[in-house]
Formats: C-alpha cells, structure tokens, sequence
C-alpha cells in the first residue's frame, strides 16, 4: 500500500481502492477507482473542493457541506452525501420507487464503494438500523428478570416470547426475521 497527496488531500492507495482522509476524524473514506476519480475530475466536484472537505456526519456517513452567502441576510447551503451522489450517478438503473434509499452491503458507511452501495426500501433500511435497545439486540427488551422479543410485521409488533437470557431472545427474533425477510432481515449479532 502507497500513500501520498495530492492537491491537498491525503490519499492511500491500496489494491483496488483509494482512501481519502475525512476532515474532522482520524479516518478514511474508501472509494473504488470510478468514485475516486468522479470526486477528483468531475467539474463540479472540482469546484466544491469536495474531496478536500469530506466529513463524517454524527450519522457516520460521509458529507460535504458548504455555506455561501449570497446577500446580508441570505445564505445558501450545499449538503452533499458521498454515498448517495456515487449511487445516483453511477448505480442509478438499480434505484426503483421502493427501492430508492442508498445503503451500505456490508455496514461500514465508510466503504463508499460502488459494490459495496445498494439501494434499499425504506423498510430493509429500518430494519438494517442500529438498535438502541438497552439489550443491544434488535427487538429484545428487559422486563423485570425476563428478555421481551418482538418484532415488526406490517408497521406493527409481534410478541414473540419472554425469555430468561437476552441472547435467547436475541436468537427468537433472528430466527423469525430470517423466515419472514429472509436476507434481507436484521440480524443480531451473536457470540
């Protein structure tokens, strides 16, 4: 793997990739060789000094986001997130009226590769979410000594059953995610 910069920004070339330093993180953004070259030669790109100003947002994604403005009390504000602007340029054939969410393959929203993007429906993007169950399982609540599992079907929840551990719970709710979803259903991780 080389590193080196180029017209500013930091750049690590690794076997079919680029990694491009993000502004406020001690991280990288992994691009394939279409994205990198999109965001260092497209005009407006260019223009934007995107790829000198990338940014992790509070959501993990990456962005670009620049103010300019245009009179005493009016200002103008440009967002642009890198995820999504690849898929919509390059990956545009695949986005459908259900499928119009740009998601990542395999979770890492700093793996802007174009392989690695995918468009989803907005149910498959809710339920690819990280929880915020106490539990840190999808679905599994704690209630007094036992693990409560449910689930979503149709925008209402499913009681599937009180267990005694949280990974027993845990387990319940990949197993009926899995038959009602199937690849496309949340999964939790599990030692």
């Amino acid at each position: 793997m080389s590193a080196y910069f180029l017209e500013g920004y930091f750049i690590t070339m690794g076997i079919n990739y680029h990694q491009v330093k993000i502004k406020n993180a001690d991280d990288f953004v992994i691009l394939d060789d279409q994205g990198f070259q999109y965001i260092t030669t497209d005009k407006e790109m260019l223009s934007l000094n995107l790829a000198e100003n990338l940014r992790i947002h509070s959501s993990g994604c990456i962005f670009f986001q620049k103010t300019i403005k245009l009179s005493p009390s009016n200002y103008k504000t440009t967002t642009i997130y890198l995820h999504k602007i690849l898929a919509e340029n390059f990956k545009i054939n695949e986005k459908t009226n259900i499928n119009n969410l740009v998601g990542f393959v395999n979770g890492n929203k700093l793996d802007c590769r174009l392989n690695n993007l995918v468009f989803r429906s907005r149910a498959v993007a809710s339920r690819t979410r990280k929880t915020s169950s106490s539990t840190g399982f999808t679905g599994v609540y704690k209630e007094h000594n036992k693990f409560r599992s449910v689930i979503s079907i149709n925008g209402k929840s499913k009681h599937l059953g009180m267990f005694k551990t949280a990974e027993e719970a845990a387990k319940a709710f990949n197993e009926m995610s899995k038959k009602l979803y199937g690849a496309e259903g949340k999964q939790n991780k599990l030692d």
